[in-house]
């Protein structure tokens, strides 16, 4: 569909390609009418950079930050008759604190939206490279101080981190919901990791969060994230689905959104939900019916002054967006 709710720029991202028009620019090309700028929340600790980090420092993130809310609200403006901006960013859930400094990021900066993901556990990488997962998987050896495989012991602490997340923030928007299983994808779930993904799915869609089909999990997998054994269950609860190419610069924008649309056919999900404005009606998508977020402060307006809302497109297999595609 014409919209992606999650990306990144080599301009403000060390491990993605090109500036931040540069994706504008090709999300336009690609006739997207709305997208989602949702540049990682800066990390405030040392051992918390990544390698590819290793020459800068906490407070260079934070202005790297702050420079990219300015760029997007610039592009926001410059390009409103083309495509809807909506500016937020990805979380991270590392250490006790996170959730503070998460919510001092939206007050600050009065982000639009926050695409809730989780990228650490026991405050280790899960899913930047195999070396830092298996650092992980090593501090996994028990969970809850029960006898459990570290396979088994890492899955459980994720969920529990994504849970914890999910209960501080309520994002509008759940970014790759198992990449957990990026480098385990042939580890078997068990009936109590199981129960941590029913947990968190109900919660999502208690508070009206959306699943995010994530068609960057196509890079690892057959499917995209959620891999379609928990797809199937958010189906079967009725959870309520957006999707987003998690783009890393301008040549993965609508990155595979070919196979997307084959995996939203094979389910036949052809009902997706979007961002978007409830005041400002231009570039209005056919089809649609808005469904305003009834209680803002609950539901996760971000402080900004213009309102955000969820809107449904129906008919989704039909558009002639994915013509290009096919």
């Amino acid at each position: 569909m014409p919209f992606s709710l999650h990306s990144h720029s080599g301009q403000f991202c060390e491990h993605a390609t090109g500036n931040l028009e540069e994706i504008v620019q090709e999300a336009i090309k690609k006739k997207f009418l709305i997208y989602g700028l949702s540049e990682h929340c800066p990390r405030n600790r040392v051992q918390d950079l990544y390698p590819e980090e290793s020459h800068l420092q906490p407070s260079d993130l934070s202005k790297t930050f702050s420079e990219f809310i300015i760029e997007a609200c610039r592009l926001q403006e410059k390009y409103k008759s083309h495509i809807k901006l909506i500016v937020g960013l990805e979380t991270e859930n590392i250490t006790d604190s996170t959730t503070t400094e998460m919510l001092d990021l939206i007050s600050k900066y009065k982000l639009e939206y926050i695409v809730g993901s989780v990228h650490h556990v026991h405050e280790t990488p899960i899913d930047f490279d195999e070396k830092t997962f298996e650092i992980a998987l090593s501090k996994s050896s028990s969970y809850d101080d029960n006898s459990y495989s570290p396979e088994e012991s890492l899955f459980l602490s994720y969920f529990d981190s994504q849970y914890q997340m999910l209960q501080h923030l309520k994002p509008i928007v759940v970014g790759h919901f198992d990449v957990i299983r990026i480098y385990r994808p042939k580890f078997l779930l068990t009936n109590l990791i199981w129960k941590k993904i029913e947990r968190n799915i109900d919660f999502i869609i208690n508070y009206g969060g959306l699943f995010e089909i994530n068609s960057a999990g196509f890079k690892y997998f057959t499917d995209a994230y959620p891999l379609r054994d928990i797809l199937k269950l958010i189906i079967q609860k009725g959870g309520k689905f957006t999707i987003s190419d998690d783009s890393h610069g301008p040549l993965k924008v609508g990155q595979n959104y070919d196979q997307l649309y084959n995996y939203l056919k094979e389910f036949n999900i052809d009902t997706l939900h979007y961002l978007d404005y409830d005041d400002d009606d231009e570039n209005e998508i056919d089809e649609i019916d808005e469904i305003i977020i009834k209680d803002k402060e609950e539901k996760g307006d971000l402080g900004s002054g213009r309102k955000i809302v969820i809107k449904e497109m129906r008919n989704v297999l039909k558009h002639s967006f994915w013509n290009q595609f096919l």
